[in-house]
């Protein structure tokens, strides 16, 4: 199976598997307990039914839109993810050139493996900051300050990993970061010599923007789910995430949003935007999948904030109906991970382009010009 070969993002997805070694992709493409709620998140787009309108003589289609307080080409951007130099030696810097290149946003976690200065110098298009709150506020501030000088557009505080979720895969393969060899898991890193000679010949893996006052993760391997239980900050609340809005003075997100009353109080702090998500099913199992939870939320907050949907997103109808619902954009993990991991930066380009090109061509057969056309008279509920 070849680059070439890869149509839609199950197609990244197989070709992934094939290229990493199990615990890795694993990792990308597990969840939390029964992964009932990673299952969810796709499947919740099927309950709905888009409505063509024939005959509008639409030649041309223009998805531009607004976001972070930067334009976007298209209304998909790529969430922030840990680890990415794990998945493709390319890691981040693959995503931030695929994403610029497209007109969209790059999100930067984190437990990046590349600097926020380096990011934000490799290229100009919109960013994103993800920031997870540590015990360690000195950290917490370098991060805000390192995001501010390398004029990132916007940070998302993530809101819902105060403890790890219940990764059972990670669990039975003994994934970390960075990687511990095994005697069981050594075998499945054996049998990829091409992950394994780009991970060892390449330069050692870090996590740059943790490295300065951690060393679990960067140095000391941890799992993620031991690391967001041991080393975030489990106090964090509404007060603090309020006072870190009041450190950053640009536009402000917090991911993990899944109830109205969360969303109200998103707007109570000044948060500018908000990202409908449950962490892609990674952390509570059996909880609500963002497109389900994105109609009531955008008739109690949408015309005060940005509401994103995020997870589940692999069609770029699935797109048109979180738009259709009152969503400003959509973003997705996995949608790019699996290329990423496939075939680095023309890997991410060409799932992004897949999908642009699905958002253009369904606009299309919908009859809507512009991103303003789509509504809920475009959608009817099985």
């Amino acid at each position: 199976m070849r680059l070439t070969d890869c149509h839609n993002i199950d197609d990244f997805r197989a070709l992934a598997k094939r290229r990493l070694p199990w615990p890795v992709f694993d990792y990308i493409d597990g969840a939390a307990d029964d992964e009932v709620t990673r299952r969810r998140n796709r499947d919740a787009f099927d309950r709905c039914d888009l409505v063509p309108r024939v005959l509008a003589g639409v030649e041309s289609i223009d998805m531009k839109t607004t976001l972070f307080g930067r334009e976007m080409a298209m209304p998909l951007f790529l969430s922030p993810t840990a680890l990415q130099r794990l998945f493709h030696w390319q890691g981040e810097r693959a995503v931030l050139r695929a994403a610029a290149n497209h007109g969209t946003v790059a999100g930067i976690s984190s437990l990046a493996t590349i600097s926020l200065a380096e990011a934000g110098a490799l290229t100009d298009g919109p960013k994103l900051f993800q920031l997870y709150v540590h015990h360690d506020e000195g950290l917490n501030k370098a991060m805000l300050d390192a995001a501010r000088d390398a004029k990132f557009d916007a940070v998302a505080l993530t809101v819902d990993t105060i403890v790890g979720g219940n990764r059972e895969r990670c669990l039975r393969s003994g994934f970390t970061s960075p990687p511990r060899f095994t005697a069981r898991n050594m075998l499945s890193y054996a049998i990829k010599p091409g992950w394994g000679l780009n991970y060892v010949l390449r330069e050692k893996f870090s996590l740059p923007n943790l490295a300065t006052h951690v060393s679990e993760g960067s140095s000391v391997p941890k799992s993620v789910a031991e690391y967001f239980t041991s080393m975030l900050d489990q106090s964090l609340d509404w007060k603090r995430a309020e006072a870190i809005r009041k450190q950053w003075d640009a536009p402000f997100c917090l991911k993990g949003i899944a109830a109205v009353e969360d969303a109200k109080r998103a707007v109570d702090i000044g948060a500018t935007a908000i990202m409908v998500s449950n962490h892609g099913g990674r952390q509570l199992d059996g909880s609500i999948s963002p497109f389900d939870a994105l109609a009531e939320i955008v008739d109690a907050v949408g015309d005060r904030i940005e509401v994103i949907c995020d997870g589940g997103i692999t069609r770029g109808t699935h797109v048109l109906k979180a738009l259709s619902v009152g969503a400003k954009a959509c973003s997705g993990g996995r949608l790019y991970l699996y290329a990423l991991a496939a075939a680095g930066e023309e890997g991410v380009s060409r799932a992004v382009g897949l999908l642009r090109t699905e958002i253009e061509r369904g606009m299309k057969l919908m009859g809507a010009r512009t991103l303003a056309d789509l509504g809920p008279h475009n959608l009817r509920w099985r």
